[in-house]
């Protein structure tokens, strides 16, 4: 009975250790979206059309790989699809508009801000909705986790201005990506992680569709330039993140802990723009990401 208590215990500790892993590989890959969205906009193409690219994208190569990976995973009940429209509309078709519309009226640096508020929206919420402790470890890593994107977004370093527009869609952008969490553990109570996040992209890719610019997808697919970054932003920032935190969130059962880990997004990002955009790496910039790096270390 004790070696069975003992190995149970050191499965679930993997188990554990493997879901931390996933939500963080997950919040990286993440932090690699504005190294294919900021070069697509420079080509011409706008923030509606990145969300098609991104949403349909995603959906039609997620469909490829499950027919050949495992047609099963497309079993669902109708009675269910409610919770797909709360995963595929709210938490990623919306998520997506505000957010890629807040960099085009603010600063980057105020859209991730407000974009980070997401981990508050989901301690809260899974306290409200599953009765999840809001533990002073978790209290502390998310106060921790906040100052350190404030301190990467730049927003010690000087007076940041916000219009009501911006603040509106900032904000709504840190709600809906928080949503995707809280949407997700009640599809997740359903049926397996991929499952999940196939429905959710086909409800986001065909919600998309509404937004067709067909001059800017010209730009697109009239280059190999922006066929590469197409795919880049679909399979590398969009397909792969998904399916890892979901599979993580899954194995984590806690919203609050996987919302906060993956706040290494701001930390990626930010290396990201140094080491390919030039961009200038303060002392703020390293408290930052030494706090986020530091909220993780307490959850882990």
């Amino acid at each position: 009975m004790k070696d069975t208590a003992q190995t149970a215990l050191t499965l679930a500790k993997r188990t554990q250790a493997r879901a931390i892993f996933l939500v963080l590989l997950a919040g990286s890959l993440w932090g690699c979206i504005g190294l294919f969205s900021r070069t697509l906009s420079a080509l011409g193409v706008g923030p509606e059309t990145i969300v098609i690219l991104r949403n349909a994208g995603a959906c039609v190569v997620l469909a490829v790989l499950f027919l050949v990976y495992d047609r099963s995973i497309f079993r669902i009940q109708l009675r269910h699809f409610p919770i797909f429209l709360g995963t595929g509309i709210v938490s990623i078709l919306f998520f997506t508009l505000c957010y890629f519309n807040s960099q085009q009226v603010s600063s980057l640096a105020v859209s991730a801000i407000l974009l980070y508020t997401a981990p508050t929206f989901v301690v809260l919420l899974s306290a409200l909705f599953w009765r999840e402790k809001i533990t002073k470890q978790k209290l502390l890593a998310l106060i921790i986790a906040f100052f350190g994107c404030c301190c990467v977004a730049g927003l010690l370093g000087g007076s940041l201005a916000v219009t009501p527009k911006g603040l509106l869609l900032g904000i709504g952008s840190g709600l809906f990506y928080s949503s995707y969490t809280l949407f997700g553990r009640v599809a997740l109570s359903h049926y397996p992680p991929f499952t999940v996040t196939f429905y959710t992209f086909l409800v986001a890719g065909i919600g998309s569709l509404f937004l067709i610019r067909p001059q800017e997808l010209a730009i697109v697919t009239g280059s190999g330039r922006g066929l590469l970054l197409a795919l880049g932003l679909i399979l590398i920032s969009t397909v792969l993140p998904y399916l890892f935190y979901t599979k993580g969130l899954n194995d984590l059962g806690d919203g609050g802990k996987a919302s906060i880990l993956a706040s290494v997004e701001p930390v990626v990002a930010s290396l990201v723009g140094i080491l390919v955009f030039g961009e200038p790496m303060g002392i703020g910039t390293l408290v930052g990401l030494v706090c986020i790096l530091v909220s993780i270390y307490i959850l882990r």
